[in-house]
């Protein structure tokens, strides 16, 4: 692709002034950042013209629907011109339409509220928990349970929910009142067990409950699908006996589905495709796929009434807010991306091209034996690194950055775990946009499989 206007200079003012995300910026003395200039479809073109096949929708599993979406921009457009913002305490068109739609999707949900980023929206439900035990268990159940490798927010209390070391280095000391439970990857499966692998993982949940203390603990925070950190899919009878433990103590069920919401799994969320009943969502990214900041902390009716049950008292409400909550762009581009995924049936297509990557992926495995484990759900899959098949030993995080190398250099962006969890950052990661076409899939899966060989040899 050729641009028309010079745009060497943007370099050199990226150089001198740009600080940017999760990056060592040493290396831009020697070496120029990428810039991306242009997107259309799943495919992405940096400053120098090259075009790339974008394999994690934006780098963070974002743009659900692809890049150079018309539609969304105008509507966006329109929206802005008309009425732009007001602080959420008042309503907007998009907002309310925007939230009617998003409840029809989810059963047994009944509000939303309005944000500008997952982290932000998991904050919500955390005040949510807080408050709560505040004006209804004298503040007795206040902490919050998280799991070992799921990630949350980069705030200081989002991090204080966060099972990966390596997010955290440096950051402390965090908000107390947050407590770890084990992780549930049957592949890293660390109780020895050989069947019912998701019931003893969750029972660790509730050995930590008790440890704790039952009146102590006021939620429970969980990726439906673990993603940064090694996209962990839940084992069997997993999920039925966490919803049985938080209703068995009264525990506020919080499912993080930053990543996995808004189709990413083939269903309009990851926790539709296991039958839970959570009390509070949180949503961001693909909630609009990146052409606006919004993001959601939907609740139960049940969770709402606990805000609004005495009037009289002054505090008794949720006294949150988020100034960029009441920008109306997000929703109306969100309420656009909704109608996208609905009549180009892209659930459908997640679904499909999901299968074709999985096979894909487990012929790679068949054929490179440093592939160690595959795993995932619609277009949301992981591939796990291993020197040796037999003990699992991780492969060095500098062989795996290497194959995301070649991969960026034969045209083909895609993901790893990064610098979160200290030994195990080994997990290549794929989320191309629910639009990916089999040519697509197959053209991803190519690239694995010449960077596999160029980094480990051949049958590597």
């Amino acid at each position: 692709m050729q641009f028309e206007n010079d745009l060497s200079d943007v370099v050199a003012s990226d150089k001198a002034h740009v600080w940017h995300h999760l990056m060592q910026h040493k290396m831009f003395e020697t070496a120029d950042p990428k810039i991306i200039v242009e997107g259309k479809g799943i495919r992405v073109w940096d400053i120098n013209g090259k075009e790339h096949l974008d394999a994690v929708s934006g780098g963070v599993w974002t743009v659900n629907v692809g890049y150079g979406r018309d539609t969304i921009a105008d509507a966006v457009r329109e929206q802005l011109v008309k009425m732009n913002y007001f602080a959420g305490a008042l309503g907007s068109v998009p907002a309310a339409r925007f939230s009617e739609r998003l409840i029809s999707k989810m059963p047994g949900m009944t509000r939303v509220y309005y944000s500008n980023s997952g982290s932000e929206a998991n904050e919500k439900a955390f005040k949510m928990v807080r408050q709560i035990s505040a004006r209804h268990h004298g503040g007795k159940k206040s902490k919050i349970l998280y799991r070992e490798r799921d990630y949350h927010g980069t705030t200081i209390t989002t991090l204080s929910a966060a099972g990966q070391p390596q997010r955290q280095a440096h950051y402390g000391p965090f908000t107390p009142g947050f407590v770890e439970v084990p992780h549930c990857l049957e592949y890293r499966n660390q109780y020895g067990v050989t069947e019912n692998y998701g019931e003893r993982a969750a029972d660790a949940i509730e050995e930590v409950i008790l440890r704790e203390g039952p009146d102590t603990i006021g939620g429970l925070c969980l990726e439906t699908i673990t993603a940064g950190g090694g996209v962990i899919t839940p084992p069997e009878g997993y999920w039925e006996r966490v919803q049985e433990i938080c209703k068995k103590y009264e525990i506020l069920l919080i499912l993080d589905e930053v990543v996995c919401g808004v189709g990413r799994t083939g269903e309009w969320f990851g926790y539709q495709n296991y039958g839970i009943k959570p009390d509070i969502v949180t949503m961001a990214k693909g909630v609009a796929s990146g052409y606006a900041a919004i993001s959601c902390t939907v609740t139960t009716e049940e969770v709402f009434n606990l805000f609004k049950d005495d009037a009289s008292d002054p505090l008794s409400y949720f006294r949150d807010i988020s100034t960029f909550g009441g920008c109306t762009s997000g929703p109306a581009a969100a309420l656009e991306n909704m109608r996208i995924i609905e009549d180009e049936k892209l659930l459908e297509n997640t679904k499909a091209m999901g299968a074709r990557l999985e096979q894909n992926l487990l012929a790679l495995m068949d054929k490179h034996p440093v592939i160690g484990d595959v795993r995932g759900k619609g277009l949301f899959w992981g591939a796990e690194l291993v020197t040796d098949r037999e003990t699992k030993e991780p492969v060095d995080e500098i062989k795996a950055q290497a194959v995301v190398g070649h991969c960026n250099a034969e045209g083909v962006i895609i993901g790893v775990t990064n610098r979160s969890l200290p030994g195990f950052n080994n997990t290549l990661c794929l989320s191309p946009a629910l639009i990916a076409s089999k040519s697509d899939i197959d053209q991803i899966t190519d690239a694995i499989d010449n960077a596999l060989t160029a980094v480990f040899g051949s049958g590597s």
